[in-house]
């Protein structure tokens, strides 16, 4: 496993988006600019599925891992696609939600982990 892809990489990328996420809730409490309900949810949200999606990639392409665990990991990845497809769905057509609140939400997750990237303190080099 590369080191990008460790558990220690991962906490650092979901610490960093609960600081980002809690730092834009400030923000958008204080300018008005955002809905703080809908951008909660997109944080959460990508949270979530940043943390299911890790697991069962763990699971599938571990070199240790049994036909079983692959299997099941493969199941949790197309439950998961399909739940949050689901969850999205009905987020958007049953409650009104601020798209652009939701939006930056979820792309906090992006910024936390180049910025986890960023701090790894790891070299880009291929060596």
């Amino acid at each position: 496993m590369t080191p990008s892809l460790t558990s220690s990489y991962l906490l650092r990328v979901l610490a960093w988006h609960s600081l980002l996420l809690l730092l834009l809730l400030i923000g958008s409490r204080v300018t008005h600019a955002l809905e703080p309900g809908a951008l909660l949810l997109g944080g959460v949200f990508m949270g979530l599925n940043f943390g299911l999606l890790s697991v069962g990639i763990r699971w599938v392409l571990s070199p240790t891992a049994s036909r079983k665990k692959q299997r099941l990991g493969m199941a949790l990845l197309s439950v998961k696609l399909l739940l949050f497809l689901g969850l999205v769905s009905a987020l958007f057509f049953r409650m009104n939600l601020d798209g652009v609140s939701f939006v930056v939400g979820v792309s906090s997750l992006l910024v936390a982990s180049i910025i986890g990237t960023l701090t790894s303190g790891s070299s880009f080099s291929s060596t």
